[in-house]
Order: C-alpha cells, then structure tokens, then sequence
C-alpha cells in the first residue's frame, strides 16, 4: 500500500514550498498539482518540474470533485503520490474530502503545510489575529442574483466586535478572478437592499493584492475611495475591520496609508 501526501505550495511561486516539501516530492512515484482553488500568479509548472525533478501532472476540479480524486487515488494505492496545493492543503474543503477517502480507502496520508492567505494577509494588514471572526467568500453574482451570505457575516462579526476576512471568488477554468472593486460592489448592492448600515461609503475596509509576492499591494480606505483604487493584477484579498485596537490603528495608518481619522475608531 503507498500513501498520499498534501504538500502546500504556498502563495505566490514555485519558489514558496518548504525543503521538507521539496524532499517529499524528489521521492514521490507520481506528483499532482490542483490550481483551481487558488491563483499563484508567479507559479510556472516548467520551472517547478525542473525544481523537483519529476513530470507533474495538472489535475481540474473535476477529476477531484466529480470524480472523487479516482485518479489520485490509483496511484496512491500502490506507490507515494503527491497533491500539490496552492497555499495550506487542508485549507479547502475538497481536499479534507480526498484526504478522507484515502484513509478509508486504507491509504496512509500526510500533511507537508505551507503559508497560507489566512495567516499572510493577518500579518500584512497588522490587525491581530485573535479578532477575526468566521471567514466568508464573495462569490461573483450568478444571473442577477447577488449573494447575501457575506452581508451576514460581517454583520454578525461585528456585533461581537470581531474582524471579517472576506475570500474573493475564483473561477480559474474561466481565468475569472474577482477583484477588490467587484466585492466591494456586490456588498454595496446588498446593502441597497438591506439597509443595516453595515457596508456603506463611509466603511473603512482593507485590500490586500498578490500575497506572498516580493512587493504585495496593501491599503486600507473607506469604501468611497477604496473602490476607484487600482489594486493591480490578482489575487485580491478583502477585510472588514470591526472596532480597532491602537496598535491595529497605528499599524494601518502606518502600513496601509489609513486615513489618519480613523484613530477615532480605537476602542
């Protein structure tokens, strides 16, 4: 029986994996990789055969979702395969599905992490880590229809006084990749609808564009302003900040180009 190891890519380029990870994978018999649930905009698949000496093989969303990780799954059974994966493995849920169906399957699995977008954009942003509430996606609006799901979460958060961290919707087989500006839109036309209060122009909000690149975009303005600020290339990344902390005001003030006023915020 062989076994299945998740190895986190991390954020932005072949570059980004850990040497554990590196070594895992030079003595794999088959090597995966799944892009779809995340973008890494400086990833080559050329150079990263060259980095680990092995054919890597591209996996969709379909072979994992609808078709169970049958083809992974094959190969795991009888010698040392790896799924690469764009930032921490475990982080999406399609994989703790793959994962399960291994170990049931009697497959042995493992976990090699790598950075994730959680952790990049807490530490970019300088809000602190233990104020953040449940995460949230803003999907792209389907035939009209804009999700609400997001409105109620970040409303919820801050009833509590905690922070959101808002995920922009990715659909890589169509090379659509939300950005800042499409999330603040679709929260804007929920608030029209809603009219809570909770993501009006006067919001203060955080975007963070290309994580785990040598020089990541990081900005923090109110909505009125954030939404005609050019971000630049994705991947996008979206905060929601509930009541600050000094330090947290200090830090964007200092690291985002915060308004100064926003000190009033502080708690």
């Amino acid at each position: 029986m062989g076994e299945l190891l998740f190895v986190g890519l991390g954020l932005y380029d072949e570059r980004d994996m850990s040497l554990r990870g590196l070594e895992e994978i030079k003595e794999a018999d088959a090597v995966f990789v799944e892009l779809y649930t995340s973008l890494m905009p400086g990833l080559s698949i050329q150079k990263l055969e060259e980095l680990v000496g092995k054919r890597v093989s591209v996996v969709s969303r379909r072979t994992l979702e609808e078709e169970d990780g049958q083809l992974i799954l094959r190969e795991a059974e009888v010698g040392k395969t790896v799924l690469l994966v764009p930032g921490d493995p475990l982080i999406a849920t399609t994989h703790l599905d793959l994962r399960i169906r291994a170990e049931r399957r009697g497959i042995k699995t493992r976990i090699v992490h790598g950075a994730s977008i959680v952790s990049a954009v807490i530490g970019l942003s300088g809000l602190q880590n233990y104020k953040y509430g449940r995460s949230v996606t803003i999907p792209f609006p389907e035939k009209g229809f804009t999700s609400e799901t997001p409105y109620r979460v970040i409303m919820e958060n801050r009833k509590t006084g905690l922070h959101t961290l808002c995920f922009l919707d990715i659909k890589a087989e169509e090379k659509r990749y939300m950005t800042i500006r499409d999330g603040l839109e679709a929260l804007l036309a929920t608030e029209k609808q809603k009219r809570k209060q909770v993501v009006t122009p006067d919001t203060l909000v955080i975007g963070i564009a290309r994580a785990g690149s040598r020089n990541p975009t990081v900005k923090a303005d109110y909505v009125k302003d954030m939404i005609k600020y050019n971000f630049g290339a994705p991947p996008h990344t979206l905060i929601l900040p509930s009541k600050l902390h000094f330090m947290e005001a200090e830090a964007l003030i200092t690291l985002a180009e915060a308004p100064e006023q926003i000190r009033e915020r502080v708690r």
